[in-house]
């Protein structure tokens, strides 16, 4: 492995450990060099995985997408980078634990829109304008109303259980 900060070829391992929920080999390495500290991780290969598309087109699964996807729509929320991290790793492992070679484009949408749906308001709805691709105000009204019925039953429980220990 070579050393980012001076790019020789000499390095010891200091530590090793599970990264990415047992995913990934995360390794702490001392350029030999240099006596800088450096971080690796050790994945198991890309799978060949094709993504079919809504016209039927097929094309190799980019687990990047996913992590663009998830971060434009999060940018400037307030959601910890940690959180958005998982979101990924479970997305893109019950991806790869598709029973076939094949996974429909829509499959993994719902798969990510159920995500954002836990981690932020905010951020589903950015990512289900353009995943739904939104044609006007109704079909964004339409997307908006299950999540503000939701806090309306969430507020009014809350008011229930603050009038009950009055």
């Amino acid at each position: 492995m070579k050393c980012p900060y001076c790019q020789e070829d000499h390095d010891k391992v200091i530590d090793s450990r599970a990264g990415d929920e047992g995913y990934a080999i995360r390794r702490r390495r001392e350029c030999l060099a240099c006596s800088k500290r450096f971080t690796t991780f050790e994945r198991v290969a890309e799978l060949d995985l094709r993504v079919v598309k809504k016209g039927g087109e097929r094309e190799r699964f980019q687990p990047d997408k996913i992590r663009k996807g998830l971060e434009r729509a999060c940018w400037k929320r307030p959601i910890p980078t940690d959180k958005v991290e998982e979101a990924i790793t479970k997305i893109i492992r019950d991806v790869y634990s598709h029973s076939s070679s094949e996974i429909e484009a829509d499959i993994i949408g719902t798969k990510v829109m159920k995500e954002l749906m836990q981690l932020d308001d905010v951020a589903y709805i950015r990512f289900a304008s353009v995943y739904r691709q939104f044609k006007d105000i109704h079909d964004f009204v339409d997307e908006v109303q299950p999540i503000l019925d939701r806090e309306k039953t969430e507020r009014l429980k809350q008011e229930q259980k603050q009038h009950k220990k009055k």
